[in-house]
Parts: structure tokens; sequence; C-alpha cells
């Protein structure tokens, strides 16, 4: 185990590397972010800025001899980075966890073989592998890239042969999958903690809702029956075990109309979705991580209030100008939450509320609301 008073490493500055720097903090942990950007959200409160890539070896070597574990903010570190940490100090998630993560093809494979179920795919290298492959996927379907794609990036709809050879084209011909549109009921994802001993703790599901490929919206609890919610646990738990994961892991799931649950895809790290348990959870999920990361136990995951989590982007805020704060400060029950990002761009995660309230319905309303007010189109 890791007490406070040690110094923790993390790859990755933006806001969830920021929100793991905070939850550090609080617990009474010392932090080192390893990330390029001088103006980096976690890098600028953290005690000790690296401003590197993430493959600069002198970089790396200092962050062992400060760290005395290190974990990542996001999926897309090269796995030699975080195979380079392992030989010297404790990396969780491990190498191998991280590198079946970041790509969709050994995502979905290692899904497949630990017999739990995703959408019909086929992996694609070439032109001919997408003709091939739209004989064998009822269209239309979705051509993704099998790395490097999040909140909607590298993904197109494939109506036909044409479109997923141009679609192949489009993304640069790099390694992608075609894979089998759902027909959707909702989206929901479990997010759990594990440590090195296989102790694991799950928190309330929560009900997503997209726009653009980007979260909009988590509901918690989620609109399920018990059969589908211990049958989500279950699923990321045997995950989890597989991949004899430790830190946290959010397993984003579709519910298809007719009542089939599948995985989507993984993400080995805290989550966009689990951010209500800022506020609404006795233990937020990146006191989590740290406690993950330390080897300690993990903590309750019990849910205090319901919640609606409202995802913030740059969108929202005018050329030299703020968003209409009062509208969020109107409400007593509304917590904001911002990342520390200078630059507002549009489809860039600025921030999040929390909307809490005695029951779903009444926070869903007041996000939607706040949605009109604030200019959020939904």
């Amino acid at each position: 185990m890791i007490y406070p008073g040690a110094t923790l490493g993390v790859l990755g500055g933006g806001q969830l590397g920021r929100m793991f720097t905070m939850a550090a903090h609080s617990m009474g942990y010392r932090v080192c972010v390893l990330d390029p950007d001088k103006e980096s959200p976690a890098g600028t409160i953290a005690e000790h800025h690296l401003q590197s890539n993430y493959t600069d070896e002198s970089a790396l070597l200092e962050m062992t001899r400060i760290c005395s574990a290190v974990t990542t903010e996001f999926e897309n570190v090269p796995a030699s980075t975080l195979e380079f940490l392992e030989k010297s100090i404790p990396v969780r998630p491990s190498a191998k966890a991280v590198s079946i993560a970041r790509d969709r093809i050994l995502e979905k494979t290692f899904i497949r073989e630990n017999g739990l179920p995703t959408a019909e795919f086929i992996p694609v290298y070439t032109e001919a592998d997408c003709i091939s492959a739209c004989n064998d996927i009822p269209l239309p379907a979705l051509l993704k890239t099998t790395q490097l794609g999040y909140d909607g990036k590298g993904q197109r709809t494939v109506n036909n042969i044409n479109d997923a050879v141009d679609g192949f084209k489009i993304n640069g011909g790099v390694p992608c999958v075609l894979e089998q549109k759902i027909q959707l009921n909702k989206e929901i994802s479990v997010i759990l903690a594990r440590n090195e001993k296989g102790e694991i703790a799950a928190y309330p599901i929560g009900e997503n809702k997209h726009e653009n490929g980007i979260l909009s919206t988590t509901v918690v609890p989620a609109h399920i029956d018990q059969k589908t919610e211990k049958q989500a646990i279950s699923m990321a738990t045997c995950l989890a075990e597989a991949l004899h994961y430790c830190g946290v892991l959010a397993v984003e799931f579709f519910i298809a109309t007719d009542g089939n649950l599948l995985i989507n895809e993984i993400a080995p790290r805290p989550h966009n979705s689990g951010h209500y348990t800022l506020d609404a959870c006795v233990t937020d999920q990146f006191e989590q991580q740290v406690r993950m990361l330390c080897n300690l136990p993990p903590a309750s995951t019990q849910l205090l209030s319901p919640a609606v989590m409202l995802n913030l982007l740059g969108d929202i805020w005018p050329n030299k100008g703020e968003p209409q704060w009062i509208a969020i400060y109107q409400n007593k029950r509304a917590k904001l939450h911002l990342y520390g990002k200078n630059d507002a761009r549009q489809g860039r995660k600025m921030g999040h509320i929390n909307l809490l309230a005695r029951d779903t319905a009444t926070a869903l309303s007041e996000a939607e609301r706040l949605q009109s007010e604030l200019g959020i189109k939904n």
C-alpha cells in the first residue's frame, strides 16, 4: 500500500488528470503530471509538471525517480511508455490492460473471447476488406477507426459499399472495424474500481444520452430493471477480472430494442459518465482512482441522491464572453465543475454540472431548463 505523503504520477494533464490531482491532494498525496502542454489543466495544479512528450525517456526516468506509482488519464498513451515505467514502478492499470482498451479490434476480440456479447464486427485493414465486410455485416453499419476514436471521432455511417470504401479513405486508410448498427433502446455505463487484491466496488449505473457522438447527459439511477442492472454489473466485473485490472474501469453498454445487453467499449480510467459521483456518491470516481493506484481498499459507492450530469461544451461560450452563470447558480442543488481550460472551442469539454434532486424526473426537468437557458442543443 502507498500512503499519504507519497508522490503519484499521472500520464496526461486534461480534466480527468486535474480531477485525479485534486482528489490526491485532498487525501494527502503529491502529484507529478506528464503532459506536453504547458497550460494543461492538471499540470497547472500539480507539484510537478514534466512538460514533455509521452515517449521522452528522460522525462519517464524522472517520473520513476519522483513517483511511487503511475496511472493514466487516457488510453492513447503509447504502450511502450507504460511498459518502460512498469520496469521500475507500479503502473495501474497495466500496460497490457490499456493496450487492449485502446484498440477496438483487440478490445472487442478480448470481450468476445471471454464469453461476453458485443455487436457483430469485422476488422478492416484494406479497401478490399471494406467490400468483403459489407457482405457479412448487415447495413447500415458503422465504420470506426481502431484507435484514437472518441467522442464520435473516426466514426462513419455505412449504407453501402461505396460509403465503406470512402469512409476508409477519409479515415486515412488506418485499421478500422465495420460494426453492426444496433437498434438502440438506451445506452448505459458501469463504473467500477478494482485493486490488486481483486476487491471490487461498482457504482450505480448511469443512463447516457449523446449528441453528435459526445456525451450530453447521464441520469442516475438509470431507468432499467433490476435484472438488467445485475447483468450489466456482472458483465463489467467479469471483464475486470479477465483483464486482471487494477484501477477505475468504465464499461459502456448498448441495450437493444430486443432487450439484449451488449458491451460497446471500455475505458481504462474514470469516465465522463461517472462525473455524477463527485457530488452524488459517498466516494467519487477520482478518490477511488487514487485508492486503486495506492492499492487501498475501495470505498463506498453508495448513491446519496438521484442526479443528472450535464456536460458543458465550448459551444456555449459566446465570442469573448461567458455563459449565463447566473442560470446555474440560481439552482441551489446544481454543482458546477469547470476544468481550468482557457480556450473554449466548439465540441471541447469545458466542464459539467451535477444536478441533485429528490428524483430523476425533477433533475431531468431542471437539466432541460438549464440547457435552454445556456443555449445547449438537445
